[in-house]
């Protein structure tokens, strides 16, 4: 029988304790690591109301005043589908389903008149020498043939004839889940490098079926492929070579082995992959360790701490030791490129685009055809970021072309955003209550950190700033925000869409407290802010913003869903991915729903008199999160990840049956859901 560590959740949402262990390190459990005494802007300029929302106080104090009550007086919606209430049941073009109840459900629940299959699931072959998957006697060597454990981003690349490639992250494993007899204080040598095998990345091609929205995998395609812990990835950008990524293994400092904690991603105009590396302070131990006060300042700002990790990976391999090998957590956390079409491609990890916890990177073309990359750091009270290239992305799939775009990433400009708010501070008090004018909005602005190997940040050298980001955006005020998480622009209006997830620590003792741009104190919720570049133009240092959902119960008086009559939305918590349909409508999925019910996927209407229509178009297995999404006209395609991840679940006593029913494991997987 497998061994259990003590279990308490850190989390105020629904997030399992399980969860918050192997996942991020139980980074709510410790203090959050921006202490920096920087000054939220919006405190300096609270009490300097700007002249547009001077001139629209009172022109919308009467309607503000309106709004404000029906948000306090609205009915629950989590009772019953909003789909029978009033006349917004059928929605805007691409949201036309009856929305999903809240529920509990050990299954992938799905609208009326919608089927679904899962695509691939962990364990399942993607080489035709793939061992069939035994859980009870699974392998290093057979996982290495298999797909990943806990799969989140996906995204599918055309290839010929109804043919596409299946890019996934996976991002993290769950031992005690995944093997039996797991002992946490003793894995074995075989039970770790099976956690190698099954981290990393799988591009796997697959080909839909006629009349449906099934896609079956293409077992040996001569594309498919595994990227894991043991794969070489090539540093490339002004930290190449730098001292600090240089380790006994790797003298040069150019060729890292492997990727880890893989959350979101994107996908490039140009074809490639980009994969985001998140959470990976949790796999280095002996931080405790380190004397020097400016290593040991630079750790305690990535949140790395302690003797021992939780998988205890160091035992085995000398890099993920801190006391040996200082200089391998430093070659993680950046943004990976991959380049699915080639399978003998080296990745790259793109230091331009600096190092901190990436949730995603998002890219959009700026007016003179450069590229803007958008990302956010996934950590309570930290930023969010962009990188502008230096040069211009050529079109078409010449060599030419594509040589000169595989180095789009290596030199440009990183900024972070500094968000200021137009009301007054006692209106924004922390209860999540709109201001007299009827909205959470703003300007901002993106302050320059790096360009090319040019640092802005004083003391701070061009490598410094991209090797400790948040330290240099620590020293220029940048503003400190909710867990940003996932950053997507519109493909139909280039508004910039950045989920907030949540943060429990807001206004807490010592803590700093609300502002326009993240409104409440005590945020379990999270919310979500619209994004408006100066002269829609992704180069822009000047913006505008509001806040287009603030997150939880539609009878709470402290949410607000665009304007929508809260009558007709879902109940929404825990806002994580985020993806759009061919329609414009933005799709936000959850992690870690304070609401009760499981996670799930959301659309939600952004124009028009159904601006703020948010409805539920799944949910998740018992203690799964939903990542990815995928949506085109055939299929809305999620990841199901961690199902089963319940405080108590062990490979004996399993959280859920999913997929596969009674009497099996659960396995994170990808699903296809399409109309019948």
């Amino acid at each position: 029988m497998a061994r259990q560590l003590p279990l308490v959740s850190p989390c105020s949402s629904g997030r399992q304790a399980l969860t918050c262990r192997y996942r991020c390190g139980d980074a709510c459990g410790h203090d959050a690591p921006n202490t920096s005494a920087n000054l939220y802007f919006g405190d300096l300029v609270r009490e300097q109301i700007s002249r547009r929302g001077v001139l629209r106080a009172g022109v919308v104090l009467g309607a503000a005043a309106a709004v404000t009550s029906a948000v306090g007086s609205a009915p629950a919606a989590a009772s019953a589908s909003p789909a029978s209430k009033g006349s917004f049941s059928r929605g805007p073009r691409g949201l036309e389903f009856e929305p999903v109840a809240p529920n509990t459900h050990d299954a992938v629940t799905v609208p009326r008149g919608f089927d679904q299959q899962v695509v691939m699931a962990w364990g399942d072959p993607i080489f035709r020498d793939a061992p069939a998957f035994d859980p009870r006697r699974q392998t290093a060597a057979a996982q290495l043939r298999q797909f990943g454990y806990n799969c989140d981003f996906l995204g599918l690349l055309p290839l010929r004839g109804g043919e596409y490639l299946m890019v996934v992250n996976h991002e993290y494993t769950d031992e005690q889940i995944m093997h039996p007899g797991y002992d946490p204080e003793n894995p074995t040598r075989e039970q770790v490098e099976i956690g190698w095998a099954a981290h990393g990345l799988s591009v796997v091609a697959v080909e839909s079926q006629r009349r449906s929205g099934a896609l079956k995998p293409v077992v040996g395609h001569q594309l498919n492929r595994r990227l894991h812990t043991n794969t070489p990835f090539e540093l490339t950008g002004p930290v190449a070579g730098h001292p600090l990524v240089r380790t006994t293994a790797d003298p040069e400092g150019r060729t890292a082995l492997g990727t880890l904690n893989n959350c979101s991603g994107g996908l490039t105009p140009w074809g490639t992959w980009l994969t985001a590396e998140e959470n990976f302070n949790q796999y280095f131990a002996n931080a405790d360790s380190v004397t020097d006060p400016v290593t040991a300042a630079r750790l305690a700002r990535y949140g790395v701490s302690g003797t021992e990790t939780d998988r205890k990976w160091e035992r085995f391999d000398d890099r993920f030791d801190l006391a040996k090998e200082p200089n391998e957590i430093n070659r993680f956390g950046w943004i990976v490129e991959v380049d699915p079409y080639d399978p003998e491609s080296t990745p790259k990890k793109r230091t331009a685009l600096g190092r901190f916890k990436h949730e995603a990177a998002q890219p959009r073309l700026t007016s003179d055809g450069r590229v803007a990359v958008y990302m956010g750091d996934d950590e309570r009270f930290d930023y969010l970021y962009k990188f502008v290239s230096d040069t211009q992305m050529r079109k078409g799939n010449s060599r030419k072309a594509r040589e000169h775009n595989a180095q789009l990433l290596d030199s440009g400009t990183l900024y972070v955003a500094r968000l200021t708010g137009d009301s007054p501070a006692e209106q924004i008090d922390g209860s999540g209550r709109l201001p007299r004018d009827g909205a959470f909005d703003g300007a901002g602005e993106w302050i320059p950190l790096v360009s090319g190997t040019r640092s802005h940040v004083p003391g701070m050298t061009a490598e410094e700033v991209l090797l400790f980001t948040r330290l240099a955006a620590d020293q220029v005020g940048a503003t400190k925000m909710d867990r940003p998480e996932d950053v997507e622009p519109s493909p139909v209006t280039g508004k910039v869409y950045v989920a907030l997830t949540n943060n429990s620590n807001r206004g807490a003792a010592g803590a700093a407290r609300a502002d326009e741009a993240n409104p409440r104190n005590a945020n379990k919720h999270g919310h979500v802010l619209e994004l408006t570049e100066r002269h829609e133009d992704a180069a822009a240092t000047r913006f505008s913003w509001n806040l287009l959902l603030v997150c939880g119960d539609p009878a709470s008086p402290d949410t607000y869903f665009g304007g929508m009559d809260k009558r007709h939305v879902s109940p929404i918590s825990c806002p994580d991915n985020l993806a759009f349909d061919p329609y414009g409508n933005l799709w936000i999925s959850t992690d870690g729903n304070a609401l009760g019910s499981h996670d799930g996927l959301f659309a939600v209407a952004l124009h028009g008199r159904h601006r703020g229509l948010t409805q539920q178009f799944l949910t998740v297995p018992r203690g799964a999160e939903t990542c990815g999404p995928h949506i085109d006209r055939s299929r809305v395609m999620v990841c199901v990840q961690h199902p089963g991840e319940v405080d108590g679940a062990t490979a004996e006593a399993p959280g859920s049956t999913w997929p596969d029913g009674p009497g099996s494991i659960p396995r994170p997987g990808v699903v296809s859901v399409w109309r019948r």
